[in-house]
């Protein structure tokens, strides 16, 4: 099961016990927020594209949308999603569980700027009913992102 993954991979910061499991489904924002009692803007969704064949994941505040434009400024291409079989595949979750912990080698992580207006925020934990609440300097650590970067609006 994949939140037993993440929930190995946090034992190296003895944060395990940290991660919430729900009887209900924390799949989408709004789930989530629900599931925990926090605004929706303060869940972390992790967002699955591919550049260049290769995945990148995008954690960014739960308000914010993928700007075209913006994204294209980023990364040179136009945005893909990753289907549901190649998030299984080239990143290791299904659909409505994706997180930036204990991903396949391969994968790129960045934090959106959005995000950086929390001192807490909610990210997935490996299932579609399980979440671990983070600092923002917890979150850089645990996702071993490569950088901050700006490719979301309707969040400012």
């Amino acid at each position: 099961m994949s939140v037993e993954k993440v929930r190995d991979y946090f034992r190296q910061w003895n944060m395990e016990d940290r991660i919430k499991e729900f009887d209900v489904s924390s799949a989408t924002v709004e789930l989530a927020s629900l599931a925990i009692g926090c605004d929706p803007k303060q869940i972390a969704k992790t967002l699955a594209f591919k550049v260049k064949e290769k995945p990148i994941l995008i954690v960014a505040s739960g308000d914010a949308r993928v700007d075209n434009k913006k994204y294209k400024a980023q990364f040179s291409v136009r945005p893909k999603m990753l289907s549901p079989q190649e998030l299984i595949e080239m990143v290791g979750y299904a659909a409505g569980s994706v997180c930036p912990f204990a991903v396949k080698d391969g994968v790129t992580v960045y934090l959106d700027e959005s995000l950086k207006r929390f001192e807490k925020v909610f990210p997935a934990s490996g299932s579609s009913n399980s979440i671990i609440e983070l600092t923002i300097e917890e979150l850089e650590k645990c996702s071993k992102y490569v950088a901050w970067i700006d490719v979301c609006n309707g969040w400012e």
